[in-house]
């Protein structure tokens, strides 16, 4: 049988605790995710005028027989872009097509919206420690397939130095991730503000505002050109290879 997905909208649908135990089982770091209790609050600000920050929160399933085996949670924000918080399925459905299916339902969400295309971010296996590591294949993920996955369903890697401003040691940035994007229309360009705004634009509900518009100044500050190259998904960017010049 063929994975189908839906939205979820009603807050006390038992697909968001599924949902959850996917996420905590099939995540390396999960600790490092939204925690599945906010979910029935997120999807409750159902338009965007009633997200105080402007974004509409979205969870979407993956079912096969009225199972859940796969969600994602996503945001669309007023920047032009959505925002991939997380998208997992569970490993016993890896394989079965439930990420193809969840992502092709995001994209339709993403045009319905009239947005350009979404974001997210992704650990590099050169990024990660041996303790990481072997928390990769605890939970039966291999981080460099994972990037080659994103790439087959239209992701590539946006040439900019990119780090989460918190999250990191001691409470500082988040350096194993790199930004990634994947346009409604095939780009090997996106151009710079909407890459900065939609970070803003993100980060502003758990960095406050002042805080958000500086990192996204500083994030704008590290491009080396306008529009921002797009590179294939298993690659990092630029500036940590050596293979371009970055701004410092």
């Amino acid at each position: 049988m063929t994975p189908t997905a839906r939205r979820v909208t009603d807050p006390s649908d038992p697909a968001l605790s599924a949902f959850g135990r996917i996420q905590e089982a099939s995540y390396y770091a999960p600790d490092m995710l939204i925690p599945a209790e906010y979910f029935g609050q997120m999807i409750a600000q159902t338009g965007r005028d009633q997200a105080s920050d402007g974004r509409e929160n979205v969870i979407l399933v993956a079912e096969n027989g009225g199972e859940v085996i796969g969600g994602t949670l996503f945001h669309l924000l007023p920047s032009g872009a959505g925002f991939s918080s997380f998208m997992g399925v569970a490993q016993s459905a890896r394989g079965t097509g439930a990420a193809s299916a969840l992502h092709v339902a995001r994209m339709q969400i993403i045009r319905e919206a009239g947005l350009a295309g979404v974001f997210a971010d992704a650990v590099h296996v050169e990024t990660l420690s041996a303790a990481d590591l072997a928390a990769e294949v605890r939970v039966g993920s291999d981080p460099q397939l994972r990037r080659v996955k994103l790439g087959a369903l239209g992701f590539r890697t946006v040439d900019i130095p990119y780090w989460q401003p918190v999250g990191g040691p001691d409470g500082g940035p988040l350096m194993d991730l790199d930004l990634l994007y994947c346009p409604l229309t095939p780009a090997d360009r996106v151009p710079l503000q909407l890459v900065s705004e939609t970070m803003r634009a993100y980060w502003q509900s758990w960095l406050g505002t002042e805080r958000a518009r500086r990192e996204a100044e500083a994030l704008a500050g590290r491009s080396g050109a306008d529009p921002v190259a797009l590179l294939p998904a298993p690659q990092r960017p630029t500036a940590f290879t050596g293979n371009g010049p970055q701004k410092s």
